[in-house]
């Protein structure tokens, strides 16, 4: 038994810049992102490889969350598309369409959700897969246990896999988060530190705070260690603080059950009906299994 955790926001915003044609609703509303998720969960629940049995979407609805009152530059609505913005609720409603839960983020982040469905339900099941690319999700890899599918590149990352690449360990990704920084969440990071100078300290030592002051006493060759030891010295603070808004929150409360993830089938009326409302009447055929079978 799988249970598949689904990055809902970079589903919504992949599914906006696709290059497929526009879609407008018969109110002309742009509703392209939006069929572009539903067209995208169906391929997954239809897929014999991922063999979904139980599964979640976590929407962050809106952007901004806790993090925004720790830091103003952290990532938030601004910039966002309106057409795009204007299908935040819309898009939820459409995955609850085909009998899917949503979990509709606000204080918190679409990741947060994320992260506490692994770690609530990651004893319960054989598998979790948590399906975005995003790098700060990979603190939650654990084993074989919860892993992290890239769908566009086809590519599964569990935790040796990443510790092989990266050199270090899943619960040490904050910590080099808070050295490079994030560009797709605003984190700023510190200047000069980039993923190969972070991946060889934080490789080394596990830790920011564990990383020895001067430059002479690191156990690894850093290219630029003098400038990057003395950048350190002097905003060591600012990179612990990138850490912890790095820092995913496993423990948000989530109502549903294991039980109440399970996939049972698209409920053809509701589906139906909201093919209609958005003007995708193609779709209608395509799930393979309805609700009671029907």
């Amino acid at each position: 038994m799988r249970l598949h955790l689904v990055d809902g926001t970079y589903e919504l915003f992949r599914a906006h810049y696709a290059p497929r044609p526009d879609h407008r609703d018969p109110s002309g509303r742009d509703a392209k992102a939006t069929a572009g998720v539903v067209s995208s969960l169906l391929a997954l629940l239809h897929d014999p490889e991922e063999a979904v049995t139980h599964l979640a979407v976590a929407f962050d609805n809106p952007i901004r969350s806790f993090r925004n009152d720790l830091f103003a530059d952290y990532k938030s609505d601004e910039g966002v598309p309106p057409e795009l913005r204007a299908q935040f609720d819309a898009v939820e409603e459409a995955v609850r369409a085909l009998g899917v839960v949503v979990w509709s983020m606000d204080e918190h982040e679409a990741d947060d959700g994320l992260a506490s469905g692994a770690r609530r339900f990651a004893d319960a099941v054989d598998q979790v897969r948590i399906l975005t690319p995003d790098k700060d999700l990979a603190q939650c890899l654990r084993g074989d246990r919860v892993v992290q599918v890239d769908r566009r590149q086809k590519k599964v990352t569990d935790e040796a896999t990443f510790r092989a690449a990266r050199g270090f360990g899943p619960t040490s990704v904050p910590d080099f988060l808070g050295l490079t920084g994030d560009t797709a969440d605003g984190i700023p990071g510190l200047p000069g530190f980039g993923d190969k100078s972070a991946s060889l300290l934080i490789g080394a030592y596990g830790h920011i705070e564990a990383i020895p002051a001067l430059p002479f006493q690191w156990t690894v060759k850093v290219r630029g260690a003098l400038q990057l030891g003395a950048t350190l010295a002097e905003r060591r603070d600012d990179a612990l603080f990138y850490r912890k808004l790095a820092t995913l929150i496993d423990t948000v409360p989530l109502r549903e059950s294991l039980d109440d993830l399970a996939f049972r089938g698209v409920p053809r009326a509701r589906f139906e009906a909201w093919c209609d409302a958005v003007g995708v009447s193609t779709l209608k055929t395509v799930p393979k299994r309805w609700a009671g079978g029907a």
